[in-house]
């Protein structure tokens, strides 16, 4: 038997003594069976599913990759400098670690955690990941590797290191103390952590800003010089509230 499918329009809302209608509900057959609303606990926000991230940070680092190769693909610019190839390739690096980082903290309980930390670290995954795949577009539009394969950082800016060693690289054990990490202790280890790193990167930037030859690239680093700066800033301000 077919059954027929009643759904309620403002002009046919039933004002009667009958159970009202669950948003989002409808009647069936004509029959007083309704939708209940439970006290089933909702459902946890999409942020804290880990492969929920995971998928984010990979499409937001898709869109990165299609708008720095899209906007500067051709049109006569000019070819990348020493400092130019290698503050992306070694920008790139750095900002990997930061992602993994904000990851490794956003997989902690969040009760646990300060809310507005938490914001900052979404926030951290989300514009890094962009801007990792902006500069590799940016690399690959130069044709150049978009990773360092050299194993050596910062000899653009005559400071060479190895690849882990740039300024602010959190060591082994520093990102295995943040994993076991919780409550408390984690958004302090967090915070301490990130703004060594932001200052690191801010130290690069600073150089790339005013020596890089393409005015995209210098672009580019000084507004990441910029943001890092208030995300410090923020963390910090955070961590103190989170305290008091």
């Amino acid at each position: 038997m077919e059954r027929e499918v009643q759904v309620d329009t403002p002009d046919e809302v039933d004002t009667g003594a009958g159970t009202p209608s669950t948003p989002g509900g409808s009647a069936v057959d004509g029959g007083d069976a309704r939708l209940e609303v439970t006290d089933a606990e909702p459902a946890s926000p999409w942020w804290h599913s880990p492969w929920r991230l995971l998928v984010l940070g990979a499409a937001v680092l898709f869109l990165g990759v299609a708008a720095g190769y899209a906007l500067f693909n051709g049109g006569g610019r000019p070819s990348g400098s020493a400092v130019d190839i290698g503050f992306l390739q070694d920008m790139r690096a750095h900002h990997d670690q930061a992602v993994t980082m904000a990851y490794d903290y956003l997989e902690k309980p969040a009760a646990e955690q300060d809310a507005v930390l938490r914001s900052i670290a979404k926030t951290i995954i989300s514009d890094q990941q962009y801007q990792s795949g902006y500069m590799a577009g940016l690399l690959i539009e130069m044709g150049q590797s978009p990773a360092n394969e050299t194993g050596q950082a910062m000899a653009w800016m005559n400071q060479p290191v190895p690849l882990d060693r740039m300024p602010g690289m959190a060591t082994a054990d520093d990102l295995a103390q943040l994993v076991a990490a919780t409550g408390p202790a984690a958004d302090q280890l967090f915070v301490d952590l990130m703004v060594a790193h932001h200052e690191g990167g801010i130290h690069m930037a600073e150089y790339a800003a005013q020596n890089a030859r393409r005015a995209d690239v210098r672009s580019l680093a000084a507004g990441m010089a910029t943001a890092q700066r208030g995300e410090i800033v923020d963390l910090q301000d955070a961590l103190a509230r989170s305290k008091a």
